[in-house]
């Protein structure tokens, strides 16, 4: 239990803290239960999008679905997006490159792979249907999350523990916390309707070539790439869904 409030304090700006403390190990694992957060996440977005639907024109209940996102969250994953693509666009190498990432200061990378991340994710959600957009929010969610989760087990942390923004490396997973990992990025995905199941491919595929890119230059992974895979990842889910129904249009729920 203590595990998985560390991963809702530590991945929400939401009071969790208060319920108890927990100790620091703890907070080695939040990684296990990130698709979780999803659920949290995902759902708040469904749930204010659809809200909001009954009291404003469309699209401002898209806008205010992503805006109580980032409350929750406290911009934690757009943070690793923006040094992410500081990092790898301004760095030549390894030292370079985390050194860049662990700079406060925004570089214009950073400024534009926000920008550009937000005009692409919102255009893309004004092409899906209103009837699924909110089935969609939470499958893509936790599913992403999973999806991105993986770079702990499959690459090593790329900075010393002490080096580190968060000052811990994450535990890699055992089988069992790979499964449990699974079944909180999947069950959501029951929410999809059958004919847009095969876009969870392309979160899978998106993140196998980040992690190959992080291994080229890196060696390994920081929190930064996490935050960066998971929006990238979630950011695919949604081209796809949205391929699919450029491809086959008389497809509507």
């Amino acid at each position: 239990m203590n595990q998985i409030l560390a991963a809702f304090i530590f991945f929400t700006r939401l009071p969790f803290w208060r319920i108890k403390e927990v100790p620091a190990e703890c907070f080695k694992t939040v990684v296990n239960y990130w698709s979780l957060i999803g659920w949290l996440t995902g759902g708040s977005m469904a749930l204010s999008y659809v809200l909001s639907s009954y009291l404003l024109p469309q699209p401002l209940p898209i806008l205010i679905a992503l805006i109580v996102r980032i409350l929750l969250t406290g911009g934690l994953h757009e943070d690793g997006l923006a040094d992410f693509f500081d990092g790898f666009g301004g760095g030549r190498n390894k030292a370079q490159t985390l050194a860049i990432m662990k700079d406060s200061f925004i570089g214009s990378y950073g400024v534009l792979s926000l920008i550009l991340y937000y005009l692409l994710l919102y255009t893309l959600m004004q092409q899906i249907p209103s009837a699924i957009l909110p089935s969609l929010l939470i499958a893509g969610d936790a599913w992403s999350k999973f999806s991105a989760s993986q770079l702990i087990n499959r690459l090593p942390y790329a900075r010393k523990e002490e080096e580190s923004k968060a000052k811990v490396i994450y535990n890699r997973m055992s089988i069992n916390t790979f499964l449990r990992s699974l079944v909180f990025g999947a069950i959501p995905l029951v929410l999809l309707p059958l004919s847009y199941i095969g876009a969870i491919i392309a979160p899978l595929l998106l993140f196998f070539i980040l992690s190959q890119w992080m291994k080229n230059r890196l060696k390994g992974y920081t929190g930064d790439c996490c935050g960066a895979t998971f929006l990238l990842c979630e950011l695919s889910f949604y081209i796809a869904v949205v391929a699919i129904l450029h491809l086959h249009p008389l497809i509507i729920l």
